[in-house]
C-alpha cells in the first residue's frame, strides 16, 4: 500500500481508538490501540520502498517496543507487574529513539546546547518532586523511565536546526508530544485522575508517534541524495 493509505488507516484507527475510549468500549480499544504503531511500521515499510537505510530499524524498533508497550499496558487490570513490563518496553522504545536521533546529531556536527539539557532538567525534576510521594513502590521504574524519556527529549530539541528543517521540527514535536502525553498518564494514575485524560493521553501519544515517523522518513529521504 501507498503511503497515502497507511496515513489514512492511521487518521481511521485513532478516531476509532477515541470512539473506543468515549464509550468505554474495552474489546475494541484491543482493535484500535493495539493497531496504531503496526499501522506507522506500514507507513514506514511504504517509505523504505523508496530508499533503503539502516537508520530505518531504529525508528521500527522504537515502534515494535511501543506496541508491546501498548497491549502490556492494556493488561494492567490483571495485575500491576504488566505496568511494568509495558514502561521496559516504552523504555527500550525511547533507546531505540535517542539511538536514531543522535546519529542525526553526530553526523549533522550539532555541539550540546546546555541550556536545552538544563531546561529539560529543570521539567524532570519538577515532574519528579511533583509526583514522587505518590510513586509507592514504583519509585526507581519511574524515575528511570523518566530519565530515560527525558533525554530522548533532549537529543531531539537539538535536531530543530538541522539542515532538512521540516525533519528536525517533526521529530522535535513528536518528542515534546510523547512527553505531554506521559506526563498526563502519570498525574492522571498517581496523582489524581482527571477529565478526558483517557483522550488527551491518546492523542498526544498517537501524534507523537506520527510526528517522529514523518520527521524520520523526511530526514532519511532528503539526506540519501545529499
Amino acid at each position: 500500500m501507498s503511503r497515502r493509505t497507511w496515513l489514512v488507516l492511521f487518521f481511521l484507527i485513532t478516531a476509532a481508538d477515541i470512539f473506543a475510549i468515549i464509550t468505554g468500549n474495552e474489546d475494541l480499544r484491543w482493535l484500535t490501540k493495539s493497531f496504531i504503531a503496526p499501522i506507522l511500521i506500514g507507513y514506514i515499510a511504504a517509505s523504505a520502498t523508496l530508499i533503503k537505510s539502516a537508520l530505518y530499524k531504529w525508528v521500527i524498533g522504537a515502534l515494535v517496543f511501543s506496541w508491546i508497550g501498548d497491549i502490556l499496558l492494556m493488561l494492567e487490570s490483571k495485575g500491576s507487574i504488566f505496568f511494568i513490563f509495558g514502561l521496559i518496553s516504552f523504555l527500550i522504545a525511547h533507546i531505540c529513539y535517542i539511538d536514531f536521533f543522535n546519529v542525526i546529531r553526530l553526523k549533522r556536527q550539532i555541539k550540546t546546547n546546555w541550556s536545552i539539557i538544563g531546561a529539560v532538567a529543570i521539567y524532570y525534576f519538577t515532574l519528579i518532586i511533583f509526583l514522587f510521594p505518590h510513586l509507592g513502590a514504583l519509585k526507581i521504574p519511574v524515575i528511570i523511565y523518566g530519565i530515560v524519556i527525558s533525554s530522548m527529549l533532549a537529543i531531539a530539541l537539538h535536531l530543530r536546526t538541522i539542515k532538512f528543517a521540516a525533519a528536525g521540527i517533526s521529530i522535535m514535536l513528536g518528542a515534546i508530544l510523547f512527553v505531554a502525553s506521559d506526563t498526563m498518564l502519570a498525574i492522571n494514575k498517581f496523582y489524581a485522575p482527571f477529565e478526558y485524560a483517557g483522550i488527551l493521553i491518546l492523542i498526544t501519544y498517537a501524534f507523537a508517534q506520527l510526528m517522529i515517523v514523518s520527521g524520520a522518513v523526511i530526514y532519511i529521504t532528503r539526506s540519501s541524495s545529499e
